[in-house]
């Protein structure tokens, strides 16, 4: 009986070592389970051993690559060669649909009222389908965007204009846009450099991926490259897209992006004419738009103060259409019945301002005095054509060819002098109403072809008071008007966007740098005259008309703004903590905000600040009193760093705004007489700046 007893036990010891066993095996099995969903890993996903087998490969290939060099400068690189890319493939798909229209333009030749629809209808359907189609996707699509990325670029967070949706949006609606041809006469620098921010804000992500890193780093010199990037990808002038980024888009540029700027815009500009050249648009690697000016004597010294002329003639006609700008704007701004078309019926506005356009540009009527037929850019080579029209316009062979001289178009009554004037005084009007449609769009180039019309009115008038030519020494040597149409786009966009990078951009397009000297020249005076007064550039202009929170454009229309203290605009200080706080008051102040930086003070009721602490040390001093009956204060395990930047009230809005650029940190303290007044973050520099802005 006993032994029955012993063997039953024993069975029964077993079958309890069983049951615990597999206790132990379902455990084991939640917890791998728990382990699994943690890690975002799938237990059903196929070929595990081809996936690690990729995987170490790939970390293997990231090993090596970063040994090479860091892994940011290779997303330098992609971001250029990406861009370009972009570029072209824009470029192409908008040369196909204008070869389309002007295809069916040609094919009803000698019907005037279907010529006159299709001129019309064509530009209007794909104007109307830009807007619809950005406004339906992505509503901050429509614009330049320029102005928003430089108030990003100043530290203001505004994540919908570097969206994923952003991006498809624009650059369909951009394509439609520059489909519509010189009727519309608008341009893509401005929104393809809106375009390359967004990749380079994704690339920035990407490269932070790739770096293994768990936080995410400041974007801010990625956004800084690809401002770059976007000037180079659209004409493949890499030096003046960088001059670009440092005058237009930074408040305050590093010298430590000096470098990835030149490198990736240098790819960029590489990429872009290879894929020229192998598409068979280009023979070689040469500028986009090459001239042939004579190197021997280009032009007198004399000629020197005639450019410095031309300058104070382009800074004077930048000032009539700056003025003209500013005067559309604040009309749109307070027009009831704009106001109520704009916001339900954007397409339908789109619709009917260029469907004026078109009818004013119509070949058959006043078109053929503006070289309508001619595109964008067939219009900026035509005036930079060294020859004098004035004397081309009297052999009747050269001008019955206008597919072979393109610049014939301009000469249609065998006077250029009056083509150009109704070019400008039409085309004035005309850009500063396209200005206001609700699409993607960009300005500059339509001002760069603009100025080259000036300059090039001004060289064939010299050129006819001249006798055509300047006599020195029984030498006879002829005015270039093309080198005059040069600095004219020059001088006349640098004193629109209150740069210098156009004589830049105009050396680079052109490959012509025997005109370097009387080009800057030009740009300089013209600068000088449209900066007189503390007038807001075109940029500023948009800026303020958005009410965009960017302070140099405020400060262009309000001076007074820069002797603002920031006491009296700041907020009711954030959460702080004392040195005695304890678990509790830690949680509560990490649930109300989401600084990385709280201040420390020595009691609520002193106020006297004493340093900040991270949110990651307060994070691990939760964690160490989790399971500690006896609960320690926060002097106890966190070290208080002390505050190196301490701001006064006094301290002006212009003051702060520049330390915190700067310094590139994410919050200043504002004290008075060592007591805490408030913290300067920039989303309340961003909520300052929109008060001010209100304010206007």
């Amino acid at each position: 009986m006993d032994c029955v007893q012993h063997i039953d036990s024993a069975k029964v010891n077993e079958g309890d070592k069983k049951d615990v066993e597999l206790q132990n095996q379902r455990d084991k099995f939640i917890e791998g389970q728990r382990l699994l969903i943690l890690t975002n890993e799938q237990p059903w996903k196929p070929w595990k051993r081809s996936r690690s087998w990729v995987k170490d490969f790939l970390v293997r290939v990231r090993c090596v690559m970063g040994s090479l060099m860091g892994m940011e400068w290779y997303c330098f690189a992609a971001l250029g060669i990406l861009t370009a890319f972009l570029s072209f493939l824009m470029d192409l798909s908008v040369a196909k649909l204008l070869r389309a229209h002007q295809w069916l333009y040609s094919q009803l030749e000698g019907h005037c009222l279907l010529q006159f629809l299709c001129w019309t209808l064509y530009p209007v359907s794909l104007s109307a389908l830009s807007t619809s189609f950005s406004q339906s996707i992505c509503p901050f699509s429509a614009g330049s965007g320029v102005p928003e990325v430089r108030t990003i670029l100043s530290g203001v967070d505004m994540p919908h204009y570097l969206s994923l949706t952003n991006l498809f949006a624009k650059y369909v609606g951009l394509i439609c846009t520059l489909a519509a041809g010189s009727t519309v006469f608008l341009g893509k620098v401005g929104p393809f450099v809106h375009l390359s921010t967004m990749v380079g804000a994704y690339l920035n992500q990407l490269c932070t991926v790739l770096r293994g890193e768990k936080e995410e780093r400041t974007e801010g010199a990625m956004l800084v490259v690809a401002a770059a990037v976007g000037v180079a990808s659209c004409f493949g002038a890499p030096i003046s897209g960088v001059l670009f980024s440092v005058e237009v888009m930074s408040s305050h540029f590093a010298l430590k992006d000096y470098c990835p700027c030149f490198f990736a815009a240098a790819c960029g500009a590489l990429t872009f004419h290879l894929l020229s050249m192998w598409s068979g648009e280009q023979e070689t690697l040469q500028a986009l738009f090459q001239t042939s000016f004579s190197e021997d004597l280009p032009f007198y010294p004399l000629e020197i103060l005639v450019f410095a002329i031309l300058g104070l003639l382009c800074g004077a006609g930048s000032c009539v259409y700056l003025f003209c700008h500013r005067w559309i704007l604040l009309f749109i701004k307070t027009n009831k019945i704009l106001i109520k078309v704009l916001s339900t019926e954007k397409a339908l506005y789109s619709a009917m301002v260029v469907f004026l356009l078109a009818s004013v540009t119509f070949p058959l009527s006043a078109g053929q005095y503006m070289a309508s037929k001619l595109t964008i850019k067939q219009l900026l080579s035509s005036l930079l054509d060294s020859r004098q029209w004035t004397s081309q316009s009297h052999n009747a062979s050269v001008v019955l060819q206008p597919n072979l001289c393109p610049w014939s178009e301009w000469i249609p009554s065998g006077n250029p002098y009056l083509t150009l004037g109704f070019f400008l005084f039409m085309k004035l009007w005309m850009l500063v109403l396209a200005c206001t449609l609700p699409l993607p769009a960009g300005y500059f180039m339509p001002v760069f072809i603009y100025g080259a019309a000036i300059g090039r009115l001004f060289g064939e008038g010299l050129a006819f008071v001249s006798l055509n030519g300047v006599y020195l020494d029984q030498d006879r040597n002829p005015i270039n008007p093309g080198g005059y149409a040069l600095a004219g786009a020059a001088a006349f966009s640098g004193a629109v966007t209150h740069t210098l990078s156009p004589a830049l951009l105009a050396l680079e397009l052109t490959g012509q740098s025997t005109h370097a000297a009387p080009i800057l020249l030009a740009t300089l005076v013209a600068n000088a005259l449209a900066r007189s007064g503390q007038r807001p550039s075109f940029y500023d202009a948009l800026s303020i008309s958005k009410k965009l929170p960017h302070l140099p454009s405020l400060l262009k229309v309000c001076p007074r703004l820069s002797s603002v203290p920031i006491g009296k605009v700041l907020g009711p200080g954030g959460p702080v903590l004392e040195r005695t706080a304890g678990p509790t008051e830690v949680q509560q102040v990490l649930n109300t905000c989401s600084q990385t930086q709280i201040p420390v003070v020595d009691t609520l009721d002193s106020r006297i600040l004493l340093g900040s602490i991270n949110r990651s040390d307060l994070q691990t001093f939760l964690c160490h009193n989790h399971n500690k009956v006896l609960k320690k204060q926060l002097v106890d395990m966190c070290s208080i760093r002390p505050v190196s930047v301490q701001l006064s009230p006094d301290t002006t809005v212009q003051e702060a705004h520049g330390v915190l650029s700067v310094l590139c940190g994410e919050s200043l303290f504002v004290t008075e007489r060592g007591r805490l007044s408030g913290v300067v973050t920039w989303p309340e520099m961003k909520r300052m700046m929109a008060d001010l802005a209100d304010d206007l």
